[in-house]
């Protein structure tokens, strides 16, 4: 049998797999009802499993494919996104999930991100969460366009296939899973993929290492090295396109502070025991993948030369497997790719979908809406955005991976990343200061992006190639504080839930 349809039958048996665990917690699910088991899996997740359904919803397929490719070309001054998303991820298990969980829980139950900001102030006014939910809406399409773009790439270099109807397949078995099952059924589907993407990871460039050891081995082409491959500063010396490469490395780790498919991971939890389970084990396993990840790329280097060349770059790990192993296991190996981009495009959907349905819909259209009516509208969210978002990928100009990840992480970042901060550790905090930090923070993301990142040549300024979350995030941070002290304190109400909350963490 040829290597294509071995290949392919491994990539079938891993959709199956994926639809079949849908189709089971929509069966399982009609005995629960609510929004709230729908979009949060009734706040029930195991510690194990939401550490790896954070992970792999965070880690879309950029680590198997931007990532290496970058590092495998370029060279470990490439490393620094990785060093600021290993710190971000360890800051936010350690500082903002437990505080997080606690806080949705006293702040009404919130189930969202915009619904535990608006309880958080007891205010009535449905502001705060019609912002947030337009920003979900319109930044999601662009995410999960990442995600669907990843996957017809894959398909494209593997067998040969037109992208459009690999992104339209992709798009149609994610809806699947995702209408069905809920928050459930992404998070056990996430944790699945994660393993997948773990044993991916490792086994590579172990089996590389072995074969190239052996006598007679040669690289596919030839090795060249520049001076400064190995060096951690991008240009060889301490000047200023070095330190904006780590400025903007490290940018990337304050993205986690304000990302709502993550954050959404840390409210499910089910206890504070389980809490600590996830710290150790999302921390530990986002070392390993970030690790693995330029290991891949290093040992790519060595045993491809210049094989693959800047155009090519994304499919280093996908070429490597391939002439490693046989084809079954490469079609296995290469499905974490598949995983990759799945893993974050339900989560998105399914992030943005409540937001529309519980943050947008309820309060401003139908205050009435039952459990049933809302669960619909979720999902017809759903289906709305992994249409725009499959438009947004199949578009000629599109940005590719990597670009739609960064667009969409550092609006994130930015709009949020301060006003959660702020929400969980500063008790003068108000609600008016909350929607002022989200709205400078995105437009200023949105602005930096367009005028000073280089990413809109028609706009462009001035190309500082800076990224643009970190001009976001000091804006934002600086604006929800200024308003917050301008307005007035915050009532004895609200900061009462702030001190049992405080007082909770004392106690533990």
């Amino acid at each position: 049998m040829e290597r294509n349809s071995l290949e392919m039958i491994a990539f079938c048996i891993y959709l199956v797999f994926v639809i079949c665990i849908g189709v089971f917690f929509f069966v399982k699910g009609r005995k629960q009802s609510g929004d709230k088991a729908y979009f949060l899996g009734g706040r029930q997740m195991n510690g194990i499993v939401a550490a790896f359904s954070a992970g792999a919803s965070d880690m879309s397929a950029w680590v198997l494919m931007g990532l290496p490719g970058s590092i495998y070309l370029w060279g470990m001054g490439q490393v620094w996104i990785s060093v600021g998303l290993l710190i971000g991820t360890i800051c936010a298990w350690v500082f903002i999930a437990p505080k997080l969980r606690d806080f949705s829980i006293k702040a009404n139950d919130s189930i969202t991100i915009p619904q535990f900001l608006t309880n958080r102030f007891k205010s009535s006014s449905p502001v705060l969460q019609a912002v947030c939910a337009v920003i979900f809406v319109v930044v999601y399409c662009i995410y999960s366009a990442s995600s669907i773009y990843a996957c017809g790439s894959l398909f494209k270099n593997i067998f040969g296939w037109n992208p459009l109807y690999s992104m339209i397949g992709a798009t149609i078995i994610i809806l699947l899973y995702t209408f069905l099952g809920g928050f459930n059924a992404v998070c056990w589907t996430d944790f699945f993929q994660g393993m997948l993407m773990l044993l991916a990871l490792m086994t590579a460039p172990i089996v590389a290492v072995i074969v190239m050891n052996r006598p007679g081995f040669a690289p596919l082409a030839e090795v060249e090295t520049s001076a400064n491959y190995y060096n951690w500063l991008s240009s060889g010396k301490f000047d200023y396109d070095s330190i904006k490469d780590i400025l903007s490395g490290l940018g990337w780790g304050l993205g986690y502070m304000g990302m709502p498919h993550i954050l959404v991971r840390y409210m499910s939890i089910k206890s504070e025991k389980e809490m600590r389970k996830s710290q150790i084990i999302g921390c530990f396993w986002t070392t390993i993948i970030l690790a693995m990840a330029s290991v891949v790329a290093l040992v790519a280097h060595q045993y491809l030369g210049t094989y693959l060349g800047a155009d090519d770059r994304s499919f280093v790990f996908i070429t490597m497997v391939r002439a490693l192993f046989p084809a079954l296991i490469s079609g296995i190996l290469l499905s974490a790719i598949l995983a990759a981009s799945m893993s974050t495009a339900d989560s998105q959907l399914l992030a943005s979908s409540s937001a529309f349905a519980s943050d947008l819909y309820k309060p401003l259209f139908k205050k009435d809406a039952s459990d049933k009516e809302m669960l619909w509208v979720g999902r017809g969210i759903v289906a709305v955005i992994s249409v725009i978002a499959l438009i947004i990928a199949i578009n000629p100009n599109c940005s590719g991976i990597m670009g739609l990840v960064e667009c969409a992480w550092g609006a994130f970042g930015a709009a949020f990343g301060p006003t959660i901060i702020l929400a969980l550790y500063w008790k003068r905090f108000t609600y008016t200061g909350a929607i002022a930090g989200i709205i400078s923070g995105f437009a200023m993301d949105a602005f930096w992006y367009c005028c000073f990142s280089g990413s809109v040549e028609k706009l462009t300024i001035y190309n500082t190639g800076l990224y643009e979350i970190i001009p976001g995030f000091i804006v934002s941070l600086i604006v929800a504080i200024a308003v917050s002290l301008i307005d007035n304190a915050p009532s004895k109400e609200v900061v009462s839930i702030f001190d049992e909350v405080e007082a909770m963490k004392n106690e533990e």
